[in-house]
């Protein structure tokens, strides 16, 4: 799964430092972008930038730009003047469905020199290595390791910082190949509609449904984790599970889970090219501010052999030991 929003970065300042109170200036400045970012008025935006702005972020790729932000984090609900960097205004931005620093560099003119919009990151976050609660593996069935380990070779995932410990995990049959036939439809698949699982007692802090499985091949860029559940444990670990099929969630926000309850089952919605369940540990429900954590699983089988809290990589076949 690829990283949820693209880090936006824009930049044409002066290197100087105000005190740490909101100029009058910039609060106008940063009210306008919020109020025409959220009636989707991205041409107002754009006539506010710099000539500099303008040149490095011409009209069309402005348009893209905050369109594709507005599609992913949704409308700008909140936002709190944090502090100055170098010649940034910086604001705790709560998004519907993200959490960003908003930061905005204006001229001698008020018009926008620099815009830079990434992860917020809270200075007091929990910091977690490796998850203490003990974990099943959330399915059934003998699955492989296709994504899992700790270099770039054996998990891409590394790259990212909330999901840098993460696993790809798919069904695969004899001949290592995960679909019957021609791969061409989901049903193909044999991962496609098979029952995920709560590894441990939870609560589930969020749930997404409703978007539509892809054409095994293509990708959904727009909401990248798909149908996602997050369970959170009693240590304050949040299991994140991406890529549900569409429908088939059957946990609610709020309900309290036990250890091998049905969650849902796998499909292949958001940035997903075929069948698969993604699978990590954070240490905070936003995926954009949270940090990956080292994930072991208590009891298994792996290739047929017994491991006891064991992090699986790539390519080994993973079950529960009955």
């Amino acid at each position: 799964m690829k990283k949820y929003i693209v880090t936006i970065l824009l930049s044409a300042f002066a290197s100087f430092a105000f005190a740490q109170s909101e100029k009058i200036a910039y609060k106008s400045v940063a009210d306008s972008f919020e109020k025409n970012y959220n009636a989707e008025n991205y041409d107002a935006i754009f006539l506010s930038f710099a000539t500099v702005m303008q040149n490095a972020l011409p009209h069309d790729k402005t348009i893209e730009l905050l369109t594709g932000l507005k599609s992913q984090a949704g409308k700008i609900t909140k936002r709190a003047f944090v502090k100055y960097e170098q010649s940034y205004a910086s604001y705790k931005t709560n998004f519907e469905r993200a959490l960003f620093a908003l930061n905005i560099s204006i001229d001698n003119e008020s018009k926008i020199n620099g815009l830079f919009i990434k992860p917020f990151k809270e200075s007091n976050l929990p910091k977690i290595t490796r998850n203490q609660t003990k974990l099943i593996l959330p399915f059934k069935e003998e699955w492989t390791v296709i994504w899992g380990g700790d270099t770039k070779e054996l998990n891409y995932h590394v790259e990212s910082e909330a999901q840098k410990n993460a696993f790809d995990i798919v069904i695969k049959n004899d001949k290592g190949v995960s679909f019957k036939t021609d791969g061409k439809l989901n049903v193909d698949f044999y991962a496609f509609g098979k029952d995920l699982l709560a590894p441990c007692d939870g609560e589930v802090v969020l749930v997404v449904d409703g978007v539509k499985d892809n054409q095994p091949g293509t990708l959904n860029p727009v909401y990248v984790p798909g149908n996602t559940v997050i369970v959170k444990t009693a240590n304050n670990e949040y299991l994140f599970f991406a890529h549900f099929k569409q429908h088939s969630i059957v946990v609610k926000q709020g309900q309290i889970v036990k250890q091998g309850q049905l969650l849902g089952l796998c499909g292949n919605s958001g940035n997903s090219s075929e069948p698969h369940l993604h699978f990590h540990i954070q240490n905070v429900e936003d995926m954009n501010a949270a940090t990956g954590v080292k994930c072991y699983f208590d009891n298994i089988l792996v290739n047929g052999e017994t491991k006891t809290d064991y992090s699986p990589i790539q390519n080994e076949k993973i079950s529960n030991k009955k």
